[in-house]
């Protein structure tokens, strides 16, 4: 593999050689984390059955990933804007390969808790950064063409995961779930390395903010152990008190620490965006319902229905084909109409392709009840996703400044971990399933049904939030300036890919000449060709 010539931040066009490597590496990294998340929510019944795990060592296998994620994701993605995004983005692919080979071969319950939690240190470097990467790579014209990229990709990658992994199960083990980690990422590290180029956020100077950072830190875990065992019951109520008391102090301390930082970790100006937040309360709300969702739905299907890991990861597969299909169309439409109605319409689609979940008959688990019931909902629910990630992701990173892309990326995904860990820690407690009642297709049955009625609620709930706090203007380009008297005109903003062009394909009509649309400098004068002399570039 060829070493790539150095780009310019923010210059790299989506459809250029360095611009497809951009997404490849990005969206393979953080399809590592994806991929895993999915993937081991199909697993779960067979780890239970051959490691002796209950409900509570099963929920761990998951929060426990989901708690190093959401407590170092704000210091990975300071990192990144600091030291380079490439940088940490290859450190952390490093940090993430080798706990899954520990994964993969844990030969207890407790020892794979431990490696999916070293798991999510390497998640928390490398999933910010890969979002960093793409804000802070592409011209600003194609970033919400981009972002949809990866979010279809990505989701992807996340709908693949239990099919993949179902059939891994089925013919091999579920320990190579962990080990299809080692050559994705060292794929990863090469394309990273050789052809990605390196950006970092020029006005973080100065010492690092150790003591933000720890703060931060104790504060995620703090809170987030507390919204985990809290809903359970399985610690000592004195003990989930105090992680929730000394988390919410730990992030009041991080708070007045961040306002009087010389070099802060997360600059205050971050938030006085009001857009931002409200992209991260809408992302809350939507991704604890979809938390939910993907914890039980596999589960529901194995336990209740009959199927095998590898018919109940297929299942999901038309979800794979929206989001391919539809997700980056979805950020170039949210960019030409405002982010306001998709996200209102997207999570409406998902609270109604949960309520029609509730229609799955119990051990019914052939091909006409999976077209009769299954397939209906899934359908819906994958037209909702598709329509709702990219312009949720795109506002949230739009929203702040670009030099923050790193920051604002690790706080949209923290809020998305902690919201999917609360709902995977509290759904079960709230909807009645425990004990043995993985075993058991009736009893879960009826827990599963009242949880698709809480987290439809939810989602129902993230559109509404959206309708009334997101406005339509977030992604529009900046106006271009008019040109005083007696100086050149500027060029014109870049269009937001009118040519159809949602990935990697061919457009469905040609795009304009770089010489016509990129080039800077006054228009031809009378008598001057509008065409680029032989030989030049594009500005």
């Amino acid at each position: 593999m060829e070493a790539h010539q150095e780009t310019a931040p923010g210059t790299v066009p989506f459809r250029s050689a360095t611009g497809r490597w951009v997404l490849v590496a990005t969206v393979l990294g953080s399809a590592m984390g994806f991929l895993d998340a999915t993937v081991v929510n199909v697993a779960l019944p067979v780890i239970g059955r051959e490691l002796g795990a209950g409900v509570s060592d099963l929920q761990w296998v998951l929060d426990s990933y989901l708690l190093t994620l959401a407590a170092l994701i704000l210091l990975g993605g300071s990192l990144a804007d600091r030291y380079g995004r490439r940088r940490v983005f290859t450190l952390g692919v490093v940090c993430f390969v080798v706990p899954s080979v520990l994964c993969a071969v844990a030969p207890t319950a407790g020892v794979l808790i431990v490696a999916r939690a070293l798991q999510g240190v390497g998640a928390a470097l490398l999933t910010p950064g890969s979002l960093a990467i793409i804000q802070s790579t592409y011209r600003s014209a194609d970033r919400p063409v981009a972002i949809g990229a990866w979010s279809a990709l990505t989701g992807v990658a996340s709908a693949l995961g239990p099919i993949v992994g179902g059939y891994l199960i089925d013919a091999f083990s579920w320990r190579w779930i962990f080990l299809i980690n080692v050559p994705i990422g060292l794929f990863v590290l090469a394309a990273t390395v050789h052809r990605v180029p390196e950006s970092r956020d020029p006005g973080a100077t100065g010492r690092l903010d150790l003591r933000g950072a720890a703060l931060a830190t104790a504060g995620l875990a703090g809170v987030t152990y507390a919204l985990i065992e809290g809903p359970r019951g399985q610690a000592a109520g004195w003990l989930t008190a105090t992680a929730l008391v000394l988390g919410v102090a730990a992030l009041g301390g991080f708070a007045r620490t961040e306002r009087r930082a010389p070099s802060p970790m997360l600059p205050p100006g971050v938030f006085t965006a009001r857009q931002f937040l409200s992209a991260n309360a809408v992302t809350f709300v939507v991704y604890a319902a979809l938390g939910g969702v993907f914890f039980l739905l596999v589960v529901f299907l194995q336990t209740s229905l009959g199927y095998t890991p590898l018919y109940a990861g297929a299942a999901s597969l038309p979800v794979t084909l929206l989001m391919l299909a539809l997700s980056s169309r979805a950020g170039a439409l949210a960019q030409r109409i405002g982010p306001r109605l998709p996200l209102t319409v997207g999570p409406l689609l998902l609270a109604a392709g949960m309520l029609l979940m509730l229609r799955i008959p119990v051990g019914e688990g052939g091909v006409g009840s999976y077209a009769a019931y299954v397939l209906p909902a899934v359908l819906v629910f994958g037209f909702g996703l598709a329509t709702t990630v990219a312009p949720v992701t795109a506002t949230a990173l739009a929203a702040a400044p670009s030099e923050h892309s790193g920051v604002a990326s690790g706080v949209n995904n923290a809020v998305s971990r902690v919201a999917q860990l609360t709902a995977v820690a509290a759904l079960p407690v709230v909807a009645g399933i425990g004990g043995s009642d993985f075993q058991d297709p009736r009893a879960f049955a009826d827990g599963f049904r009242t949880a698709m009625l809480i987290t439809a609620a939810l989602a129902a709930a993230g559109g509404l939030l959206a309708f009334l706090t997101i406005r339509s203007d977030v992604l529009a380009p900046p106006p271009v300036p008019e040109a005083a008297a007696g100086e050149p005109h500027p060029a014109p903003a870049a269009e937001p890919c009118p040519y159809e062009c949602p990935l990697a394909g061919t457009p469905l009509r040609p795009a304009p000449s770089p010489s016509t649309t990129e080039r800077s400098g006054p228009p031809p004068g009378p008598g001057q060709s509008d065409s680029a002399p032989p030989g030049s570039a594009p500005s």
